[in-house]
């Protein structure tokens, strides 16, 4: 089984982390794979570079499965990250557009309805991400953060984003660049030590974070996953719930149902959670503030349908 990390040469904040991960000792030419690709291995990972767009690339996971006869474990993307804010950001997140429906063209890749199978790293790593960081002196000027699941590219097998954010000036930042190299050299155990979020059976039973709400940067959720021992799945932002105001409807208010995708995105999400983490518990944890009465009350009520529990901040302990 190998872990295939993915860099695009199109964007210097996923060509720097691959280049400063490839100047560590060990790496040696990876097997021919596609035209238009590099690709290099140590151990059993191998760095993947293409010319396109870091979205672009779909199935890679079951691509080189087929071409090289190497089983994928799991799939890891370095991007750039961009927002408004143009805040210096180091940022972690699952992938997919669960909420978008089947005639819609998702504006950054992946398929309408689909959700990668959260990377269980995310939340080990994420906690890695802040503590190499700070050593790093790039705490307080970067934030480090998760961001809720969006975007492609279509994967099937455990999937995660590291990006550097939030302009060109930090995208080209060698020093962020080297804290991202350092993140996977160190978490997938390559030094020597131990890897860093390695889900097993062994973990029967561990709880595990479902967000559902917020806004983009999942800081609800964030309190929680910043505590040792916490893992994460996917994380729903507020846009990716779409909800039709009942009260907006002409429909008889007893016979109303609440419009929208928002049932079908928190399946996709639970589905592709519960396939990352077998044997896991699957807790759905609500930012309860960032939804009026009626969305609550119609969100508690389709996962108890679905026998989805709901965890509270303590439960995670």
């Amino acid at each position: 089984m190998v872990t295939l990390v993915v860099a695009t040469t199109t964007d210097p904040a996923s060509l720097n982390p691959a280049n400063a991960l490839l100047a560590m000792a060990g790496w040696h030419p990876g097997p021919s794979f596609q035209e238009g690709f590099k690709s290099f291995a140590n151990e059993g990972v191998r760095v993947l570079l293409h010319d396109k767009g870091i979205v672009e690339e779909d199935q890679l996971d079951q691509r080189w499965e087929e071409v090289t006869g190497e089983p994928v474990h799991e799939v890891i993307f370095f991007s750039k990250h961009t927002a408004v804010s143009n805040r210096p950001a180091l940022t972690v997140h699952p992938i997919g557009v669960p909420h978008l429906r089947e005639e819609e063209i998702p504006p950054q890749g992946g398929k309408p309805g689909w959700a990668a199978p959260p990377n269980p790293r995310i939340g080990p790593w994420l906690r890695l991400l802040k503590n190499i960081a700070r050593s790093h002196n790039l705490v307080p000027e970067f934030e480090i953060t998760l961001e809720g699941t969006h975007h492609g590219p279509v994967t099937h097998k455990p999937t995660m984003f590291i990006e550097i954010g939030s302009t060109e000036e930090y995208w080209k930042r060698q020093d962020a660049a080297h804290v991202i190299a350092l993140l996977v050299w160190e978490g997938l155990g390559l030094g020597g030590g131990a890897a860093v979020g390695n889900w097993s059976r062994e973990n029967d039973k561990k709880k595990v974070l479902l967000g559902i709400g917020g806004g983009h940067y999942a800081p609800r959720h964030m309190d929680i996953v910043l505590k040792d021992g916490i893992w994460v799945g996917h994380l729903l932002s507020g846009y990716s719930l779409p909800m039709e105001d009942p009260s907006l409807s002409k429909v008889e208010e007893h016979a109303k149902e609440i419009g929208g995708t928002w049932k079908e995105s928190i399946k996709a999400a639970f589905e592709a959670t519960r396939l990352a983490f077998p044997g896991g518990e699957i807790l759905a944890h609500l930012d309860q503030k960032s939804f009026k009465g009626w969305q609550k009350n119609a969100i508690t009520a389709f996962l108890g349908e679905q026998n989805i529990s709901i965890g509270k901040p303590n439960d995670f302990n």
